[in-house]
């Protein structure tokens, strides 16, 4: 029985199918792969300018002028001048050797504007920045300045941090003697009136200054009776002063900062014990009392 044309129509499509399958499979075998290669641009650092490794030789301290030991250099306005001028130089000196730019004219501004960002563009930031008169740089600091700053202001280190462990070690002293009885909150209130009273501009500006103003004077002259009450001010109550010391460096460290302590106003000056009735304090208005003391603020 002869077949149909739709048979033989299967069969020669089935034929070609083979042979293309298996043409290419002998192209993916045959043809060699390529892989392509990255090659790495070498990468040689700029040499760096004379002028610039002449600056960098020069001692920080002058280039005459023979170096101390870490410590034993003082700050002097000839010192602090002469690190200001020796910065201008190394930040004068062009590292890329490339010629400075001409004149900012619209066309280079334009182009900027066109290779930027419109959304934060630099260059416009940077105009803007420029001529803005809030962004204005402050003025440099000339010799006067520097002279003043060493004279008034200027205290090396090492007695920034005697300064620190003194104001520490006084404080630790009142909250010991003063409140060591008191719950934390207690010992923090006479803490903070110790502070208040520091920046209040009525009493002394320091912590140790305020603590033993009138010592001197003796006893019921002080403003603390631990202070001229003649006794030894070494604490005897082992944990009791490690409470005050913890609380102390706290205390002392939101002084230094300028934070509020946060205990009791900071308009409160004073402090009595609830088992006595000082006639000044009737002169005063109350505002707090917290454990065995009543805490008060000038009317």
């Amino acid at each position: 029985m002869g077949q149909s044309w739709q048979t033989i129509a299967v069969r020669a499509v089935s034929h070609v199918l083979a042979l293309g399958a298996l043409a290419l499979v002998l192209f993916v075998t045959l043809v060699p792969a390529h892989a392509q290669t990255v090659r790495v641009a070498d990468v040689t650092p700029l040499p760096v300018p004379a002028d610039l490794m002449a600056v960098r030789a020069q001692p920080a301290i002058g280039p005459t002028a023979v170096p101390l030991a870490p410590g034993q250099q003082p700050l002097t306005a000839a010192l602090l001048s002469n690190y200001v001028e020796r910065q201008k130089a190394l930040r004068a000196v062009n590292v890329l050797g490339e010629e400075t730019g001409g004149e900012l004219t619209e066309d280079v501004l334009m182009g900027y504007i066109a290779r930027g960002s419109m959304g934060s563009n630099s260059a416009v930031s940077a105009i803007a920045s420029f001529t803005s008169p809030a962004a204005k740089p402050a003025p440099s600091v000339d010799a006067d300045a520097l002279a003043a700053y060493v004279e008034n202001g200027y205290k090396p280190l090492a007695e920034r941090v005697e300064h620190a462990n003194a104001e520490r070690d006084c404080l630790a002293q009142a909250i010991y003697h003063e409140a060591r009885g008191e719950s934390e909150v207690g010992q923090l209130a006479v803490a903070n009136v110790i502070v208040n009273r520091a920046r209040s501009g009525k009493f002394p500006s320091t912590l140790c200054g305020v603590i033993y103003q009138n010592a001197e004077k003796g006893y019921h002259r002080c403003q603390f009776t631990f202070a001229c009450d003649g006794r030894s001010d070494a604490p005897g109550e082992r944990r009791a002063w490690a409470r005050s010391a913890a609380l102390a460096q706290d205390v002392y460290a939101e002084f230094a900062l300028g934070d509020a302590v946060g205990a009791i106003p900071g308009s409160a000056l004073y402090y009595h014990t609830t088992n006595v009735r000082p006639n000044w304090a009737n002169t005063y208005s109350a505002v707090a009392r917290i454990g065995s003391h009543i805490f008060y603020s000038p009317n």
